[in-house]
């Protein structure tokens, strides 16, 4: 069976990839399944740069076909901000980045926010690894106080319309309502063809 690279080391965000892939005829493996220990900086102010660059680089050391994506959380109050420095939203010493960014909206009445995802493609290629791109968004708001166990990030303190957090939805829902969820359901077309490609590959020796 071919194998399809995800190119996190979040256990979270592995584990929804799992769940969105799983009708794939190909085993989905994290780096650390395979033995790579790769840290990708993400120094662009752009999700698509950030995503493009990781999924290079994961293919490129692995030569398999990857998975990649920068997301995050968009804010009206914060000036549609921390966008893709959500992750390391506050800086190295904020643990809980959802709850600092909670503290930032202290009193603000305006609380739309919407999730962000940029997926990345790579297959490999000769002499780089050919990327391509397929993005979803998710429109919410940011509730008061956080509500719900699963997800992870910044899921229990994201409000959708119909008046739950995305931390309180069964996987299979969020997948399809989430960011992260539509841009894999844009690219499972070019995953499959990729491959099937990959797959005739290897069998041709």
């Amino acid at each position: 069976m071919t194998d399809l690279l995800v190119a996190t080391n979040n256990p979270g965000k592995l584990a929804e990839f799992r769940i969105m892939l799983a009708g794939l005829a190909a085993r989905v493996v994290g780096p650390a399944e395979i033995g790579i220990r790769l840290e990708v900086a993400e120094p662009h102010h752009t999700y698509a740069e950030n995503a493009a660059d990781k999924a290079a680089a994961f293919c490129r050391a692995s030569g398999l076909v990857t998975l990649a994506d920068d997301s995050g959380i968009e804010v009206a109050a914060l000036g549609w901000g921390p966008g893709p420095r959500s992750a390391r939203y506050g800086g190295s010493r904020v643990a809980d980045r959802a709850g600092y960014l909670l503290a930032r909206l202290d009193g603000a009445t305006d609380r739309r926010a919407r999730m962000v995802c940029w997926l990345a493609l790579a297959s490999p290629g000769s002499p780089e690894p050919e990327v391509e791109l397929f993005s979803g968004v998710m429109e919410g708001s940011v509730v008061s106080a956080p509500r719900g166990d699963g997800g992870f990030g910044y899921d229990p303190i994201f409000l959708l319309p119909s008046g739950v957090t995305t931390a309180q939805l069964p996987p299979s829902e969020k997948n399809e309502v989430s960011h992260r969820g539509r841009a894999v359901a844009a690219a499972l077309p070019r995953v499959r063809a990729l491959l099937e490609e990959s797959g005739r590959t290897v069998a041709g020796g």
